[in-house]
């Protein structure tokens, strides 16, 4: 079965320690599902850093928190570390209000992430 790309994932970058995936767009209760699988798809390769770029990503609900919550736990379950990095005020400002800004590894850039 041909895995369906979400059409938030701009971009997969893997590189030896980490694999970055590139989000654009709103993550949102229309695009959760199809995100969801596709990042399904790269935490089946178990890599040892999933990093998430969520620079040109400008608004995210609780559907798209749920998904980056149930990536979490499939990454931590296979002892991976999940780093987002980049998000705007806004998309922060969700993090913080729900307290998971405590739970995942927040970064500004991706060399930080990288390094996180």
């Amino acid at each position: 079965m041909a895995s369906e790309t979400s059409s938030l994932v701009r971009e997969i970058r893997k590189q030896p320690e980490s694999t970055v995936v590139v989000l654009a767009g709103d993550i949102d209760l229309n695009h959760s599902p199809s995100l969801h699988s596709a990042l399904v798809d790269v935490t089946s390769e178990r890599p040892k850093r999933l990093l998430l770029d969520l620079r040109e990503v400008p608004y995210m609900d609780s559907s798209g928190v749920g998904t980056m919550v149930e990536v979490f736990r499939r990454v931590s379950a296979y002892k991976g570390k999940m780093v987002l990095f980049g998000m705007n005020p806004r998309v922060r400002s969700v993090f913080e209000i729900t307290k998971l800004d405590r739970f995942f590894t927040i970064c500004d850039t991706e060399e930080q992430a990288a390094s996180a």
